[in-house]
């Protein structure tokens, strides 16, 4: 079954897919940006807001950028582009691994593992930064899985910059591995907890690429 792709803005001019969820930040950026560089021209005003309007407006197309990924094999593969924060063994026997997203990732999460999406739960909390240990009571998205390694859970959680998590699928959707799943706007973290006997094969401070980087030891 070929991976699902869901439908997404693309800038016509430079062909660069742009993430589901990104239009409330982009459109007015892009908007402001277009309207002050058309009217720099008679305006001293318009000229002085046009060269930071138009860096603004690259930097969130650079920020909602969503790339095409060669899916890669292996049992569990990262769901989030960016750098192991934390390898720890849980108390239930499962073993979390912590992905800390910077403004400068892809913000897409993908899905780690094929199944079916059995729950997809929002949970309010605060907005401190994702690196500090207190965001465990951030705003998040809880997500479990039904795989073939029993059930997965993982969680998006949003930081200081973050203030928005976007779910791209409801409970009940079936999944591919690397099946884009979400969006969590700006950067953030993602935790993957790991079933009992699954070893972990990444290292904390290595770099992770969604969909491409496996993080279990086959």
């Amino acid at each position: 079954m070929p991976h699902s792709q869901t439908s997404a803005p693309r800038d016509s001019r430079t062909g660069v897919r742009l993430a589901r969820g990104a239009s409330p930040w982009l459109l007015p950026t892009v908007a402001t940006a277009a309207l002050s560089l058309a009217r720099s021209r008679r305006s001293g005003a318009a000229r002085a807001v046009a060269v930071p309007a138009t860096v603004l407006a690259a930097g969130m197309l650079w920020f909602f950028r969503d790339p095409e990924r060669e899916i890669a094999q292996g049992r569990v593969i990262s769901p989030a582009d960016g750098v192991v924060q934390s390898i720890m063994p849980w108390k239930d026997g499962r073993t979390r691994v912590a992905i800390f997203m910077s403004p400068l990732n892809v913000h897409v999460n993908r899905a780690p593992l094929s199944g079916t999406v059995t729950s997809v739960e929002h949970i309010p909390g605060g907005f401190v930064p994702a690196f500090n240990k207190e965001s465990e009571n951030n705003e998040r998205v809880v997500w479990h899985f039904d795989t073939e390694l029993g059930d997965i859970e993982m969680i998006q959680i949003a930081g200081a910059v973050a203030r928005r998590i976007v779910p791209y699928i409801p409970q009940g959707t079936k999944v591919e591995q690397g099946d884009r799943i979400g969006l969590i706007r700006f950067g953030s973290r993602v935790d993957i907890y790991l079933p009992e006997g699954v070893e972990v094969d990444v290292e904390v401070g290595q770099k992770t690429v969604a969909g491409v980087t496996r993080i279990d030891r086959g």
